[in-house]
């Protein structure tokens, strides 16, 4: 495997470091449905695949492992649009290496599935 070392990116007007892009970059997301059933992935990034593990409960598995099991960050937001757009959020129980656990309630704080789910890791890949 070659490796091309460079300091800064440019797309001709705006330069980035590349330190910037490995670190700050989202490593993996996904926007997935969880209701109507089944769970449905609308879109994702290194994300192989997303298992339904009750109500308003998902484990999101990514394809690349990050570095270690619990020196990583995961952000989440959960909801239905309209008037009841419910809470989401994510937790650390059940967390990997390659898993993240995305929670959802609904107003009166019960687990509850949720139509607009999103989840992001950031971190450093193993």
């Amino acid at each position: 495997m070659s490796n091309l070392v460079v300091s800064n990116i440019s797309d001709g007007t705006t330069s980035v470091g590349t330190g910037y892009v490995v670190n700050g970059s989202a490593k993996a997301w996904v926007n997935f449905s969880s209701t109507p059933s089944p769970t449905v992935i609308r879109d994702s990034f290194s994300v192989s695949s997303i298992t339904d593990t009750g109500s308003g409960n998902t484990t999101v598995t990514i394809s690349s492992a990050m570095s270690t099991t619990s020196d990583y960050a995961t952000v989440g937001n959960a909801g239905n649009g309209g008037t009841n757009p419910g809470n989401g959020y994510t937790s650390s129980n059940g967390i990997t290496s390659t898993t993240g656990h995305h929670e959802t309630m609904d107003d009166s704080g019960a687990n509850s599935d949720r139509g607009h789910n999103s989840l992001i890791f950031f971190g450093d890949l193993a």
